[in-house]
């Protein structure tokens, strides 16, 4: 429902090593509740917007991002507590708001009815629009309404960052990232709707929308700001995103495989939105290589007929599932997924970075790009 505030979770009482995502949702909570009590008397009416964005973000999500942040950082020699600790998570914690403005955006470019399993962030402003009797199109305030809640998580998330109790030298350090990080992930989200408009099939494209849309922000930054927090070294930098660029990668072709293949249940979408959206996945481009190559038209049109229409029937989602494995475009993304991830732990290995963190690493990269997830 727009315009009601979640309640405060209670404080955490165990180590941060233990609940990296629970301790991340206090802080996350705690701050937007914060923001939200410093709006003057006449934005009284947009904090019950606010309340919507808090929802948005605290309802769901794996605070992957923070995660990836906080263990470099461990991994790096960064303290388990203390004050440096304390500002290390609360600066990491601004990755979720980033994270909220990039899924708020793309689901209105992407036309998206649900997210993890909810309605949009659009949908909600839309349907109370609706429901309001007010004046207008509900579709047209809905967007609006969304598009200045993304831009907001974008201003408090760099607020956020900012506001972290860090030493200078930390924050230098982790300055850079930081900023590179929104520029990437804005770039990749242009690629990607260029891809659509284009209608642009290849698979460097598909690659290149990986690679910044989801890897550099998702992985690769995160772990670069982590261990520059701890004062690593060009060397250890590098191969940290080495590490991360082929993970965030991997990761993103998983995802591209649940878009397609996926339960709703497991993925809070509805299965195949990603071809209903258009979306020029790698799993689309090596489909219609494949079939081409093969002389194998029919299935070909098939697949471009499905891309971007968005009265897919389930007969046809079908068998574009049937066709993209019998053309072997899925058997070649698993591959993929696995060569990514053997060549990202070699990274890691070459990191020179100590336990608990490079095992928790570990173990978060084996998570992102599992089957199950």
């Amino acid at each position: 429902m727009v315009g009601v505030a979640p309640e405060l979770p209670t404080a955490v009482d165990r180590s941060i090593d233990a609940a990296v995502h629970r301790h991340v949702e206090d802080i996350l909570a705690r701050y937007l509740a914060e923001r939200r009590a410093e709006l003057p008397e006449l934005a009284r009416t947009f904090a019950h917007a606010v309340d919507t964005l808090t929802d948005f973000a605290l309802g769901g999500g794996k605070r992957l991002r923070p995660t990836f942040a906080w263990w470099a950082w461990r991994a790096a020699g960064g303290e388990p507590d203390g004050p440096r600790a304390r500002a290390v998570l609360h600066a990491v914690s601004a990755l979720e708001l980033i994270q909220a403005c990039a899924l708020v955006h793309d689901d209105i470019m992407d036309a998206s009815e649900l997210r993890r399993g909810r309605p949009t962030v659009h949908v909600r402003f839309t349907e109370a629009h609706r429901a309001g009797g007010w004046a207008g199109e509900p579709e047209r305030f809905g967007t609006a309404a969304a598009i200045l809640l993304g831009d907001l998580a974008l201003a408090w998330a760099d607020d956020m960052f900012s506001g972290a109790e860090l030493e200078p030298d930390m924050r230098a350090a982790a300055r850079g990232p930081w900023q590179a990080m929104r520029a990437e992930m804005f770039a990749g989200q242009y690629l990607d709707v260029l891809a659509q408009a284009e209608g642009d099939e290849s698979e460097e494209r598909a690659l290149g929308v990986a690679r910044l849309k989801t890897a550099a922000y998702t992985v690769e930054r995160p772990l670069h700001m982590g261990v520059a927090f701890a004062g690593a070294g060009p060397a250890t930098v590098e191969a940290v995103r080495r590490f991360g660029t082929d993970i965030g990668v991997a990761f993103q072709l998983r995802d591209d495989l649940l878009g397609m293949f996926g339960d709703t249940e497991v993925t809070g979408k509805p299965a195949g939105d990603d071809l209903r959206e258009g979306k020029r996945t790698l799993l689309m481009a090596l489909g219609l290589d494949y079939a081409t190559r093969a002389g194998r038209h029919a299935d070909a049109d098939l697949m471009r007929r499905a891309l971007g229409n968005p009265d897919l029937v389930p007969e046809t989602l079908t068998r574009v599932r049937e066709a993209l494995v019998d053309l072997g475009a899925v058997e070649e993304l698993e591959r993929r997924i696995e060569s990514l991830t053997s060549s990202a732990m070699a990274a890691l290995d070459r990191a020179g970075l100590a336990d608990p963190g490079v095992t928790r690493l570990r173990d978060l990269a084996v998570a992102a790009t599992r089957r199950d997830r």
